[in-house]
């Protein structure tokens, strides 16, 4: 019995079976010639610069992308931040060198045939001069560089770029980020939502991250979501990605089809990727689909398809520099491309070599192109008016939020205003008990309430556990389905997807209505969340190149976090995962939170979302926490925890050495059981507290110095339940250092059980604690 696929919502079309009526002969016609300029750039793109980029799958993506946007995209050119418009995400980010080549030659029409398209700003254009900006650095001070002000252009996309939203080309985040636009999208004007419409290859598909995203979309309904995946059977070391009929294939066993279908997304199947007419009939058939579920367009393409290199030799590489198959590919342009063109002298690796040479060839060369425009004014004139229609068509479609949209700024005005003082409805009582987790829910679900759902939450199969549930609280029970549960605040992605969570969230955040928080195990969620977290900070640097605005943070919470996870064993109570993320960021892009009192908690995560960086990581634990009378103990407020880093308390009158703490798990030993025996013996400290080394550097360096002296950090010791590298900051004696106490002093991981007996073998129980300080002082 031959194996079939089970009941889908989605619908699954052939477009060899179908009508090819979207395109009349002559619109036929203006494509194919700007398809031959487009190809042609991309060749020179890739010689001049010279001999970089990616010139195979940027010529075989170009004609979906061409129809894309002049005819599909509902997009004003002349304002790329326009908020109701469609999206067009790259995921696949090694594309760069098609995506550029692409927007310069859309923006030279529209200079030709419509300026007052072009946005008035230059800024927001990309224009052929940025061209010289390929994979140049901001400080490049070539000649014509200078002249004409030229964008620095980054390898694979950043917003820096107009009408790009996101850093992306790093392993299938792209996907993930850009279904988490969809989602922003979809969830903040409903049913009259804008499209995001992905570019990605086949390879692009095989990271284990883009299937708990694709399951994503699929199952919540995100029916403004398309991917246009250029199947070109061609990655950098295969030119058989995919099975193929039947021929297994190098890498994986389904094709493109399978794949999507797999995950209830609807699947149009267009059998040359060449032909502009079934291209943009199977583009047409994908839009009216509506059924509810996300839709893949397959195009079957040739990776470098007349580039004279096809397949993966084409993937990221082409010709040599000025070799004969490079003029040769632009032969139908240009006919003797080499007597139009700039030729190397016979000394090829100098003009290789030497910046201002390669830059006039490439200048030249983009002025071949300028000039091949301006020859055919009727192509130009139709593709404008194209422009001038998705514009028209944007403005009848009059997009405006739906009427219970979420209001996200409210989160940050209410942070910034409460930061100081914990809210009524946050308050605790001494003597009782409670999680940190469950705090930083409760925080999370007080915010969502003044922002009217503003914040999605989701967790790898964790939500009561990790308590981020609670963020939902108030809202429709269940997850968010576009179509049968748009009220819901928890989003489904994928399972246990660590991955997918956080690529989704990232994108959800960056599209600037919600904020999004995703939850697991530290022990795996920092590591696996590291590459979207660090996409996401590099796309909020490089926006600041257009737009000075604030970061737009999504929350990476690292629960279950440290030693008190003992019954999980050393595979999930990690002392890791704080070294992989702490201070790894640029200043003020990243905040980790490593609170040890369930009421430092709001302070904490209040102060840093005031502060908007782009990522928040809190470092939360699962078991109760008894929350202690501060004040009678004699320790600073929960809130000196919005320093990050504070004098929690002294032990004596006159202290003669001083201890810096981090974690919950030995703070809470050190409070039960080593602060009662300092006491007790007369034995005079300086403890300090550190709760975010970021919001720390944060502080001006004079207040820095005041909280926490030099000849302090010269003598201090350390306890921390994370790894020794994250007290470095705090302990800079080599002395101060040895003495440090941390999960791996002893040489090895640690086993499982209850907390306090895993603390023990590690050397962190409050008694191992005490008479380690007693050490560190008589050796002092």
């Amino acid at each position: 019995m031959a194996f079939e696929f089970g009941p889908r919502r989605a619908k699954f079309i052939d477009m060899s079976k179908e009508s090819f009526d979207a395109l009349t002969k002559d619109e036929i016609g203006h494509l194919e010639k700007f398809d031959l300029i487009y190809r042609s750039l991309c060749a020179l793109m890739y010689n001049y610069v010279p001999t970089s980029g990616h010139p195979g799958g940027s010529i075989s993506s170009g004609r979906f992308v061409a129809n894309l946007i002049f005819n599909s995209m509902d997009y004003d050119l002349s304002d790329p931040d326009r908020n109701d418009a469609d999206i067009i995400s790259y995921a696949a980010g090694h594309k760069a060198l098609g995506l550029y080549s692409m927007w310069a030659l859309r923006n030279e029409i529209a200079k030709i045939s419509a300026p007052e398209f072009l946005p008035k700003d230059e800024r927001y254009q990309l224009r052929l001069e940025d061209l010289l900006g390929f994979r140049r650095n901001p400080v490049t001070d070539t000649p014509l560089f200078k002249k004409f002000h030229s964008k620095p252009l980054d390898g694979h996309p950043t917003p820096a770029t107009p009408f790009v939203k996101l850093s992306t080309g790093a392993s299938g985040v792209g996907i993930a980020t850009s279904l988490g636009l969809a989602f922003g999208a979809k969830d903040y004007y409903g049913d009259n939502s804008p499209l995001v419409h992905i570019v990605e290859g086949e390879g692009g598909m095989t990271p284990g991250r883009v299937a708990e995203s694709f399951a994503s979309a699929g199952t919540s309904s995100l029916s403004n979501t398309f991917i246009h995946v250029d199947w070109n059977q061609a990655s950098i070391d295969s030119n058989r990605v995919c099975r193929e009929g039947t021929e297994p294939g190098d890498y994986v066993q389904w094709t493109p089809a399978e794949f999507a279908y797999l995950h209830d997304w609807n699947v149009v199947m267009v059998s040359d990727g060449k032909d502009f007419a079934e291209v943009a009939a199977a583009q047409k058939k994908a839009l009216q689909i509506k059924n509810g579920q996300p839709t893949a367009i397959i195009y079957k393409t040739i990776k470098g398809w007349q580039y004279g290199i096809e397949g993966r030799a084409s993937h990221g590489a082409g010709h040599k520099l000025c070799a004969d198959g490079f003029y040769e590919a632009l032969k139908p342009l240009l006919g003797d491309a080499k007597s139009k063109l700039p030729a190397c002298p016979s000394d090829a690796q100098r003009c290789k070599n030497d910046d201002s040479v390669r830059e006039q060839c490439l200048y030249d060369a983009i002025l071949v192109v300028r000039q091949a425009l301006e020859n055919n004014p009727d192509m130009c004139a139709y593709l404008s008016t194209r422009l001038s229609e998705s514009r028209n068509r944007l403005n009848n479609l009059q997009r405006k939020p739906r009427s219970a949209a979420p209001n996200v700024d409210s989160i940050y005005e209410t942070a910034a205003k409460e930061c100081s003082i914990i809210p009524p409805e946050l308050a605790l009582e001494t003597g009782t008990f409670t999680t940190l987790r469950g705090e930083l829910g409760r925080a999370l679900s007080y915010l969502n309430a003044k922002s009217g759902g503003a914040i999605f939450a989701a967790a790898a199969d964790l939500l009561g556990s990790t308590s981020v549930n609670a963020a939902a609280k108030g809202f429709a029970d269940g997850f968010y389905n576009s179509k049968t549960n748009p009220g819901a605040r928890i989003l489904s992605i994928g399972g246990i997807c660590e991955d997918a969570i956080c690529g989704v969230l990232a994108g959800l955040s960056t599209y600037g209505r919600h904020l999004g928080a995703g939850s697991s195990y530290g022990a795996f969620i920092a590591p696996l969340g590291h590459i979207a977290a660090r996409l996401h900070c590099i796309g909020s640097q490089s926006r600041q190149e257009i737009k000075k605005e604030p970061y737009r943070p999504f929350i990476l919470i690292c629960a279950h976090a440290g030693l008190k996870t003992g019954e999980d064993g050393p595979t999930h109570a990690d002392p890791q995962a704080l070294q992989l993320l702490q201070e790894n960021f640029p200043v003020g892009t990243f905040i980790s939170l490593t609170p040890w009192d369930p009421q430092e908690i709001w302070p904490l995560f209040a102060t840093a979302l005031a502060k908007r960086p782009a990522v928040i990581a809190p470092f939360v634990t699962r078991p109760d926490e008894k929350v202690f009378d501060r004040k009678a103990m004699g320790l600073a407020p929960a809130s000196d925890a919005a320093k990050g880093f504070y004098l929690l308390c002294k032990t004596g009158e006159k202290p003669t050495g001083t201890i810096v703490l981090q974690e919950s798990g030995i703070t809470n030993d050190f409070m039960n059981i080593t602060l009662p025996l300092l006491k007790k013996e007369e034995i005079h400290l300086n403890v300090y507290y550190c709760a975010s080394a970021e919001l720390f550097d944060m502080l001006p360096k004079s207040e820095q110095d005041k909280i926490f002296p030099e000849a302090h950090a010269m003598e201090a010791m350390g306890i921390t339940g994370f790894t020794l590298p994250t007290m470095h900051k705090w302990i800079r004696s080599n002395y101060g250092r040895a003495m440090t106490l941390h999960p791996f002093m002893n040489g090895h991981y640690l086993g499982s059980g209850q907390a306090k007996y895993v603390l023990k073998q590690a050397g962190l129980d409050g008694e191992s604690q005490f008479r380690a300080i007693k050490r560190y002082l008589k050796e002092k």
